[in-house]
């Protein structure tokens, strides 16, 4: 469906600027990325002045290597990539690729797949095997298990609350999407 540069584009819109939100368990970030991502990334402590000055291709290239080659977003079928690459972010990779490996499963994968958030040939099958025969239902199954994983965060965290509209609102884009393609 879209390319990478339009996914990043979609995400950054989706994250948008600094923000240095008390109760966000990820701490201050800038286009979502987080000072413990520009830390890693940059291989020393990023200050708070850099996470809130950070650049714009800066964060394009994080969100490249870490969020969608390392962990092999690129691999899975076009119809799922700005999902799985959106999940990635806002929970982590592996939390993205179990959303996938359990609504694989969820649709029948033979052999089932073992949910482990890793990228590997079966995963990879499965999901393609998924896009092709289910389209439209695996993407619904993809949402709900995103959306349920938000509500187990509050559940687990009422603190956390606060961001669930936000985080409905930003799954709904995907749902709206999903049903103007079907």
């Amino acid at each position: 469906m879209s390319d990478v540069a339009d996914m990043i584009a979609g995400l950054m819109r989706r994250e948008g600027g600094y923000v240095n939100h008390p109760a966000d368990r990820g701490g201050p970030t800038h286009f979502g990325i987080t000072q413990a991502t520009l830390s890693t990334y940059l291989g020393r402590e990023a200050s708070l002045s850099e996470v809130e000055n950070l650049k714009a291709p800066l964060a394009s290239l994080i969100y490249l290597k870490n969020y969608y080659y390392g962990p092999g977003i690129d691999q899975l079928p076009s119809s799922i990539q700005s999902f799985v690459f959106d999940s990635g972010v806002n929970h982590g990779p592996q939390q993205a690729l179990i959303f996938v490996q359990r609504s694989c499963n969820l649709l029948g994968a033979k052999p089932p797949l073992k949910e482990d958030g890793i990228m590997g040939d079966n995963t990879r099958r499965a999901a393609s095997t998924a896009a092709r025969r289910f389209s439209a239902r695996f993407i619904k199954i993809l949402i709900a298990e995103r959306r349920h994983f938000y509500f187990k965060i509050v559940e687990a965290e009422p603190t956390q609350q606060v961001f669930l509209r936000g985080w409905l609102n930003r799954l709904a884009e995907f749902d709206d999407a999903e049903t103007r393609f079907a």
